[in-house]
């Protein structure tokens, strides 16, 4: 087998035993960790995105109120 072969079946015998350990650990079923992992990273990408956007929002909607003026003429 090559070394790739080697990795991933590696990977595949301890690897991916970590929803069952934790599951068998909780008293769960394996598919309902499964599901929170995979809700949980869905909810963090999309999450830090709207946050990402309420603020650039509110920094233009702050550039648009507090503008600042140079000089007296600018009224």
């Amino acid at each position: 087998m090559s070394q790739v072969s080697t990795l991933r079946h590696f990977f595949e015998k301890y690897g991916f035993a970590v929803s069952a350990r934790l599951a068998d650990f909780l008293g769960m079923n394996v598919k309902s960790v499964r599901l929170f992992f995979i809700y949980a990273s869905f909810t963090t990408v999309v999450g830090g995105f709207l946050i990402y956007l309420t603020l650039a929002f509110w920094l233009k909607l702050k550039d648009l109120i507090y503008t600042k003026r140079t000089s007296v003429f600018d009224l």
